[in-house]
């Protein structure tokens, strides 16, 4: 859609869309991070999120930049939640997104629906001079109000399908591998000792380890990960759906995968007892638990045991139990990288992650803190090894020859104004921040979380200082990753559930095996991240919004009932409380504390009483009664009681 402007010295911004309200309709220039304020009238057919082009008007003695919309370059969602509404005759779809400020009409004939139905729609046409554009229903949910119609609803709202296309579908069904040709051209681990080690509700296995000692005595660890770009052939139909949705998406009663299930629950899948095609990193570690070398490439494997993370702690405590003689050494290894790491200044950073039991209807019946131990840490740090010695062999090539386009994890330094700040609200609690240098914040952050661990404050003070920093993300330009200290860093280890490990897969193989030198295209490649990186985010904002129907559906029957808690964030609307029995997170209104007239003090983390001073601080302890639960909104209103 565009509108045609032509004038002499004519300047032209592009940026996201932000409508704030009715009238406060923003562009944020996507260079400059200026914002350009937006009449109404001016919009041009603009959505909520989209990207847009934007033609500067002259100013006026008003410093705010504005502006007309003269084309929309990309719309920012493809789907819409809303509801199905009959008038007189005429079907509207009406989006639950306030931001979404128009209804669709809806001409699809033999449309089956019931008023009052959720549904997900997309936009058909939007012709010039109409109000309202023509959608098209893409699915009808059913009731609103419905756990599964609410979880459908939030998927669709961050771009993610639950379902495939059935042309997809009949693709997958077709494909098939022939073990002999692959030995031809595969390492073959087959008769090495290799094992997965996965949560105990896991359906996929993208890795696993293998342990051997070689002729020199040394170990041979062998880090498998699923050859799964064997499968998915580039810009094939499986591909292309893959790409859009670039992750899988994790809510707290189901899984939405990247890949059908035939190939992330079979064909990709490392299960017990069976063959499998892998792509591997290989390192031979000396007695003091040094990489003497390493080798990446194709492999085939027979995964001899699926641990749980539970056996295999059992084992690391104990010392003792069935394949200790592999998983000890693994453990002891492990546990030397995971030093140096912290050494070489890794920050230990834990985002605590709830739990939900759900019954048989997938209704919450307890909460609890998911609990991080050292089974999970030695395969993590074999992850971290593989990924970080992948985007090493890329990286450093360009050292010696052309620099080779490449995709890595980056992570850039924390925001230096955050640090200060929970630099001043830590020391008010007893935790010295030094920020002197980047090894001496690291060790601060470290120290504090160290101290603070099975703390009441420990949630809080995590929550704050990952506020100080930038979110990771995909890029061809490399900076490094600051969390983990490493120079070079990739994801290569999890390509069933992230398309950038399947990108990285396909550039290792085109740099590795391929004869010809030439560099894959950055700009294409950058685009590709971008998109990764986009789509996580929302991935993100889904499982969030999916935790936080699930709090509400757990208090739905619990109003009435009071609880311990602690201030978990405040706001200009009031302040968060976290309660301690069943971890859910509630807001106390400013407008329902009225024993003073409150005012936020966002620097320092609190809310002060404007006419006696009485303060609301993050990690305060607090007694809150449970007053209201929205559920169409995920919204828990509590009350504090008094001291």
């Amino acid at each position: 859609m565009r509108r045609n402007f032509k004038k002499k010295n004519s300047v032209y911004s592009i940026g996201r869309i932000e409508f704030r309200s009715s009238k406060q309709i923003f562009v944020t220039d996507e260079q400059s991070n200026e914002e350009i304020k937006i009449r109404k009238e001016n919009t041009l057919h603009a959505l909520d999120g989209d990207r847009v082009k934007v033609y500067l008007l002259p100013r006026r003695k008003s410093k705010t930049k504005r502006g007309q919309v003269v084309e929309i370059l990309e719309r920012g969602r493809k789907l819409f939640v809303g509801v199905l509404e009959k008038k007189k005759n005429i079907v509207f779809f009406v989006p639950d997104d306030r931001n979404i400020n128009v209804n669709f009409v809806i001409t699809q004939k033999n449309l089956s629906f019931t008023d009052g139905d959720k549904a997900i729609a997309k936009i058909k046409t939007w012709q010039d001079g109409y109000a309202e554009p023509i959608g098209e229903i893409v699915k009808v949910l059913g009731r609103k109000g419905e756990s599964n119609v609410e979880m459908e609803s939030i998927l669709a709202n961050n771009d993610f399908s639950s379902d495939f296309d059935a042309e997809v579908i009949k693709e997958v069904d077709k494909i098939s591998f022939d073990l002999d040709k692959e030995l031809s051209y595969r390492r073959d681990f087959r008769q090495k000792m290799t094992f997965t080690i996965d949560p105990k509700d896991a359906k996929d296995f993208d890795d696993a380890l293998s342990l051997c000692i070689l002729p020199n005595g040394n170990r041979e660890v062998g880090v498998h990960i699923a050859d799964v770009t064997y499968f998915v052939k580039e810009s094939s139909l499986i591909d292309k759906a893959a790409y859009e949705r670039a992750t899988s998406v994790y809510l707290v009663d189901r899984v939405i995968p990247m890949l059908p299930e035939r190939l992330c629950n079979e064909l990709c899948s490392l299960r017990e007892n069976e063959v499998s095609l892998t792509y591997s990193v290989v390192f031979e570690i000396d007695s003091q638990n040094e990489i003497v070398s390493h080798w990446i490439g194709r492999t085939l494997i027979h995964s001899d045991r699926r641990f749980r993370y539970e056996e295999v702690q059992k084992i690391i405590e104990e010392k003792q139990g069935e394949k200790s003689e592999y998983l000890l050494p693994l453990w002891e290894i492990a546990q030397h990288f995971r030093k140096k790491r912290f050494e070489h200044g890794s920050v230990n950073f834990e985002s605590p992650e709830y739990i939900f039991d759900l019954d048989e209807n997938s209704k919450p019946v307890g909460i609890h803190l998911k609990v991080s131990e050292e089974a999970n840490w030695l395969v993590e740090e074999f992850m971290l090894m593989a990924n970080k010695t992948v985007a090493e062999e890329i990286g450093k090539m360009g050292k010696q020859k052309e620099a080779k386009t490449f995709v890595y994890r980056i992570h850039d330094e924390p925001n230096s104004d955050k640090v200060d700040t929970f630099k001043k609200f830590a020391s008010r609690l007893g935790y010295l921040i030094d920020t002197s240098s980047r090894s001496a914040l690291v060790r601060s952050y470290n120290n504090v979380f160290s101290e603070v661990k099975g703390k009441s404050i420990e949630t809080m003070m995590s929550s704050i200082a990952l506020r100080t920093m930038s979110k990771a993300c995909y890029s061809c330009d490399n900076i490094g990753h600051y969390g983990l200290a490493f120079r070079y860093y990739t994801h290569f280890t999890s390509p069933i559930r992230r398309y950038p490990d399947m990108m990285v897969h396909r550039l290792l193989t085109r740099y590795l095996d391929s004869k010809d030198n030439s560099s894959a295209d950055k700009a294409e490649y950058e685009e590709y991240c971008k998109h990764c990186s986009d789509m996580e985010k929302k991935a993100a904002e889904a499982e969030r919004e999916s935790v936080k129907y699930k709090q509400a559906e757990f208090l739905l029957d619990k109003v009435g009932q009071e609880f311990e808690g602690e201030v978990s964030g405040v706001s200009k609307w009031g302040v968060y409380v976290l309660a301690e029995e069943n971890k859910c997170e509630g807001l106390v209104r400013m407008t329902a504390m009225k024993d003073d007239f409150y005012m936020l003090d966002e620097d320092n983390y609190q809310v002060i009483g404007r006419d006696f001073g009485k303060t609301y601080r993050l990690g305060d302890k607090v007694r809150v009664k449970l007053i209201k639960v929205d559920l169409d909104k995920r919204q828990i209103d509590f009350i504090l009681l008094d001291d």
